[in-house]
């Protein structure tokens, strides 16, 4: 497989923080990567220079091996890559499906087939997207009335609206109960299978160890190993980093690996 997504030596500060410090990962046409960290790594950092919500301060971006540093987030997701946000970024007083055809309005026509549609044709769209992820029954209700988990599925829809050729996905399964977890992951393994590549940050351990090869561990905005679950998994420096003995450190980061 070749590179789909590759970053090199990006920096980012913000102040006197260094969110970034030379984090170069590479993801492979195909893949389902993950992106491990301790809280503060720098991982949804990343996520918002690759598509172009933070600029980057050094470092450059290639989708395809084209450079898109720092390029707006509509260019970026009109050039093919989709992402969801940590807390999920939807339009609660509007229904299910509207927020679908707000999706279509606002995402970049080149890439959208909604958009394309139109009217009718755009509602079917915006349907069968929504069945997909399983949500479809919740059409006509509130955004806001969703549970954590189908809001997931929801920016799940919203996000495939344009087809993207990568998905980046902030922690997909960060409040969600379990059997939506495993719905979610079934969904990432069907895309995968029907040719998404995805970048998947979360700090749910089982979820990414189950799902994601290869793994990328960020600590202090720099990576210190890639490479398939089991090899990450005993990797000193990753243990070092999620198990080290700093009283001051957050309690989530000594989560398990």
């Amino acid at each position: 497989m070749s590179s789909l997504l590759r970053t090199e030596a990006v920096s980012k500060a913000y102040g006197g923080v260094q969110a970034l410090s030379g984090a170069t990962i590479e993801v492979e046409h195909g893949a389902i990567a993950g992106l491990i960290g301790p809280n503060g790594s720098g991982k949804t950092t990343l996520f918002n220079v690759i598509t172009g919500y933070a600029r980057a301060d050094s470092g450059q971006v290639f989708l395809d091996g084209k450079a898109i540093t720092n390029a707006p987030p509509e260019r970026v997701f009109g050039l093919g890559i989709g992402r969801t946000f940590q807390l999920t970024r939807i339009f609660p007083s509007m229904t299910v499906l509207e927020n679908m055809l707000i999706a279509g309005q606002h995402k970049e026509r080149s890439r959208n087939p909604l958009a394309r549609a139109g009217g009718a044709a755009a509602r079917r769209y915006a349907m069968d997207l929504l069945g997909y992820v399983g949500i479809a029954s919740h059409a006509a209700a509130l955004a806001q009335t969703l549970s954590y988990g189908q809001r997931k599925l929801l920016e799940l829809a919203y996000v495939l609206v344009a087809d993207p050729e990568i998905l980046l996905l902030d922690e997909p399964a960060g409040g969600v109960n379990p059997s939506l977890i495993n719905i979610i992951a079934s969904k990432i393994r069907e895309l995968n299978a029907a040719g998404k590549t995805f970048l998947i940050v979360e700090h749910n351990m089982d979820f990414v160890m189950g799902l994601c090869d290869p793994i990328m561990v960020l600590d202090y905005g720099t990576v210190i190993a890639s490479g398939p679950p089991e090899l990450v998994r005993n990797n000193p420096k990753v243990l070092d980093a999620y198990l080290g003995t700093g009283d001051d450190e957050p309690e989530e980061s000594r989560a398990g690996i």
